[in-house]
């Protein structure tokens, strides 16, 4: 058997080359560069927007079906729920 071009064993992998060529660059460095994001203004506003005041009636049912479904006597009318998932089947 005959093996042609036994000088090609180095170009096997040029990303581990690349890497370690990367790593002595950075040999010097100490820290690495930190992540950082900015919200832009629109983005404030918008998240602003979302945000909804309730009446205290609102804050009232919400505390008592948060009381009626920690106590267990929550119950769920089938009809309007059946009423409401339809259109999603459809």
């Amino acid at each position: 058997m005959k093996i042609n071009e036994n000088q090609r064993i180095g170009a096997v992998n040029p990303y581990k080359k690349a890497a370690d060529a990367k790593f002595t660059q950075n040999v010097g460095k100490k820290d690495k560069p930190k992540d950082q994001v900015e919200i832009s203004s629109e983005a404030k506003e918008l998240l602003g927007a979302q945000t909804v005041t309730r009446t205290e009636d609102q804050n009232k049912r919400i505390e008592d079906l948060k009381a009626s479904v920690a106590a267990g006597t929550y119950q769920v009318d089938a009809k309007k729920l059946a009423e409401k998932i339809l259109p999603y089947l459809k």
